[in-house]
């Protein structure tokens, strides 16, 4: 490669300038004057197939800087990366955790992150012969997994909130983070429906609803800066995993998905069309396959889908290792390259993880693919390069992001978000809330109590203990003149480590007991992991890890001494709140029957603790709702709500029904519901329109869900299916008028020519405070067929 060679003649001071005929050429993709397609044209017309090539990759990249005390700069193995294979883009740069090797010693702070991002690329701009800016590529799903960033609650517990704007507001803070520190894209929302509590990563998505995950993920992909990358605080949301990746055989992870192509389009899809509509970027492939074809190799859903029905015009990234995946395990193609040239073929523009794709340049110069694929895909990462203003802003400020990530403001944000995430469960005897000046002792006990790292969730960087709020340090906090006496009792997993005894006898001293317990997706340094950074899960194992990418279960009950310790509370006599803070469903039979009051947080973030006692003391009345069924027993899933008809029966054993079902969450408060209205509009919509007034003596939120049903439909259809909803705040005594509009598509089935039609015929409207409280109900009649575009074009 021709460079610029600058001779620098001692003693005389004089810089001579040897430049070589390619330097001599005028770049005008270098001059932003010119349109975004002009200047990916230009830029496309100076690279070699190694340099496009280049651009496609997307290595690891936490090894990527050096840190010596307070300096960083480019590591060796960065620099011959640009070097020699002209990488365009990074993932995980700033990435800390176990796997990563990555501490809070060794690790970036958010002001040292800044510095070694601008080193990157200082060294990519101004030391390489086209001077193209790198992209850094990081995990966001609830918060930046960096040190020294804001956590939020993972993403079922942001569904748990139903508020699609506090979603909004989130991932406008979690983007502001990663863009301060010199990133560009974050990987997040998980769109995955969650139809099998099995599977690891349950707690990373937005439960089992196709309607509440696409408003989330909207709201996730708007709030990140969708539309408008040229604000210096947006970042291009990677959305994952596409597709039908939650629901593997045997709620293993990465298993095949047993699924038919009408109920692909009727709920797997749609999340993440409205989030591609509401400006999602980029699209992560899934590890898994449907009906023989790995979804990294299945060109009908990345070009056919995406791109022609859909009008996607960002870029598809393979999930780490996923390209490789389609060689060795899915075992349909016999080599790296031809896994690479199957996953280019098929609509994916990126490997992350960068190994197949180095093989595209042998597979081009062999004639086993087109460069006009080369050219499609690098143009697809440039273009977005250009409208970032990357070429002409490459740089973030360290002293910004020192100050400005993890701020006060952010920090309340996620307080917030914890709060409205909280599902009160059982409040017998309206035990909740406690008042704080009548009580003495309290006993703050369990696993999950005071173990800040078991509330984070997966996907979350080491954090400083004083960023921390467990539910002992809120208790505290809420009662400093009251003696709070703490004892773990049990771990997660660990019976070696349990002190049921010093339990009983915290509790016995108490007025109150609080317990804490749940699972886990603390990553420790013991745990192994596979090249794509999923655990490794290992029965032998006491890591209280029981949840997180790769720790997919059999069972759903707690593990280790947590029921015990549970039965030996409930022994003393005293009143017990249980707490389950958690990633997936776990199973809350013995806590439904014998607890007093009863929450779900989750996994609530930093601010976690703080939250949990808001609502425990009552300044927080608790409004979140659970957009996952929580099951009785293994033996019946799926259990998800809106199962195709017929209803079905009761098993031997047990009822059909989940314990807790899909929208279900109390309140201290009470809501009624009343005069149902339903009125044809002009456009061929439907108004619903009804009341809902505050009974109690409380001032709250009510999360209002209206449910349609398809009583005669040319497909069979789901016994009931959400279709809006709003989180609303009423003052005690207080009514609202609530008003939502239903649109031919919301009353549309895909027929058996696979076309989607709004049916003449009756559908039978519900209206309640979940998908089994249903509080007004009609049917209505449409009188004329419609039919639609399967799916809208991405304007």
């Amino acid at each position: 490669m021709k460079t610029r060679n600058i001779l620098l003649i001692a003693g005389l001071g004089l810089c001579l300038n040897v430049t070589s005929s390619i330097a001599q050429e005028k770049f005008l993709y270098k001059d932003a004057r010119l349109s975004t397609n002009e200047r990916t044209a230009d830029l496309l017309s100076h690279m070699t197939l190694e340099e496009k090539v280049g651009q496609l990759l997307c290595p690891l990249g936490w090894e990527m800087y050096t840190k010596e005390g307070n300096t960083v700069t480019y590591s060796d193995k960065y620099k011959n990366l640009l070097d020699k294979q002209h990488v365009g883009m990074f993932w995980a740069v700033f990435r800390a955790d176990p796997w990563t090797q990555k501490t809070l010693e060794n690790g970036l702070t958010p002001a040292l992150a800044a510095e070694a991002a601008n080193a990157m690329q200082r060294y990519a701009v101004e030391e390489t012969r086209l001077g193209i800016p790198i992209f850094i590529a990081e995990e966001a799903p609830h918060g930046h997994m960096a040190i020294g960033t804001t956590v939020f609650p993972t993403g079922i517990g942001m569904a748990s909130t139903w508020n699609p704007a506090l979603q909004e507001q989130v991932s406008a803070v979690s983007a502001k983070e990663v863009r301060l520190q010199g990133g560009h894209i974050g990987y997040g929302p998980v769109l995955d429906l969650s139809r099998d509590p099995r599977w690891s990563r349950v707690e990373e998505a937005y439960g089992e609803d196709p309607v509440l995950s696409g408003a989330m993920g909207a709201a996730a992909a708007k709030g990140a800066g969708a539309g408008d990358l040229k604000n210096p605080f947006s970042v291009i949301s990677t959305i994952k995993h596409f597709i039908a990746y939650g629901i593997p055989e045997g709620g293993h992870n990465g298993n095949s998905a047993i699924i038919g192509q009408r109920e692909l389009h009727e709920s797997f899809l749609p999340p993440f069309f409205k989030t591609v509509e509401a400006g999602a970027l980029s699209v992560m492939t899934a590890y898994n396959s449907i009906d023989g074809i790995p979804c990294t190799a299945d060109g009908y859903l990345l070009t056919d889908v995406l791109r022609k029905d859909w009008g996607f015009d960002g870029f598809v990234v393979s999930d780490l290792g996923s390209i490789d995946g389609i060689y060795s395990s899915h075992r349909v193609a016999s080599s790296l390259q031809e896994a690479g040239t199957m996953a280019l073929d098929a609509g994916v523009d990126v490997d992350l993880g960068a190994r197949p794709f180095v093989e595209l340049i042998d597979a081009i110069e062999s004639g086993k693919i087109a460069m006009a694929k080369i050219d499609s895909a690098a143009a697809r990462v440039l273009r977005l390069k250009f409208d970032m203003g990357l070429f002409e802003n490459p740089y973030r400020d360290p002293k910004a992001a020192g100050r400005e990530v993890r701020s006060k403001a952010h920090v309340a944000v996620s307080r917030k978000a914890a709060q409205e995430s909280i599902v009160l469960l059982e409040n017998k005897s309206n035990v909740l809330p406690l008042y704080a000046k009548k009580i003495k002792k309290i006993a703050v006990i369990g696993p999950n109590a005071n173990t800040p790292y078991n509330q984070l969730g997966d996907y979350t960087a080491p954090q400083e203990r004083t960023a921390i709020r467990t539910v002992l340090d809120g208790v505290k906090a809420k009662v400093p003149s009251a003696e709070v006496i703490y004892a773990k009792g049990t771990a997660i997993r660990d019976t070696t480590q349990s002190d049921i005894a010093a339990a009983v006898q915290a509790a016995r001293q108490s007025d109150v007991a609080i317990v804490v317990v749940g699972g886990s997706s603390a990553r420790d340094f013991e745990t192994k992991y596979i090249e794509t950074g999923a655990a490794v899960a290992d029965a032998k194992s006491l890591s209280d890890m029981e949840s997180g990418e790769g720790f997919d279960r059999s069972t759903l009950d707690l593990l280790g001494d947590q029921i015990k310790l549970l039965e030996a509370i409930k022994e003393t006599g005293k009143p017990m709140i249980v707490v389950y803070i958690q990633g997936r469903p776990l199973n809350m039979n013995w806590a439904h029957e014998h607890a007093d009051a009863l929450l779900n947080a989750w996994y609530p973030g930093q601010e976690g603790g703080n939250a949990i006692a808001d609502v425990i003391f009552g300044d927080y009345n608790p409004a979140g709702r659970l957009p996952i069924s929580v099951p009785r027993s293994v033996g019946q899933l799926p259990v998800y709500y809106n199962k195709k008809v017929p209803k079905g029966h009761d098993y031997v054993e047990t009822l059909a029904s989940p314990l807790y079902t899909f929208g279900y969450g109390k309140s201290f408060t009470e809501f009624g519901y009343s005069d149902l209205k339903i009125k044809d509009q002009a456009d061929g919509s439907l108004e619903i329109s009804f009341e809902v007034k505050n009974t109690g003596s409380l001032s709250g939120d009510e999360v209002v869900q209206l449910y349609v049903r398809d009583e005669f439909a040319s497909t069979v259809q789901p016994i009931k299916q959400l279709k809006k909803f709003d989180r609303i705040h009423l003052a005690a005594g207080k009514s609202k008028q609530v008003i939502f509009v239903l649109q031919p598509e919301d009353l549309s089935v895909i027929n058996p020519k696979m076309e989607r039609v709004m049916e003449a015929g009756s559908f039978h409207i519900m209206v309640g405070a979940s998908s089994n409280d249903i509080r007004l109900e009609d049917k209505v009649q449409i009188s004329t067929t419609v039919k639609l575009p399967l799916y809208g074009k991405i304007k």
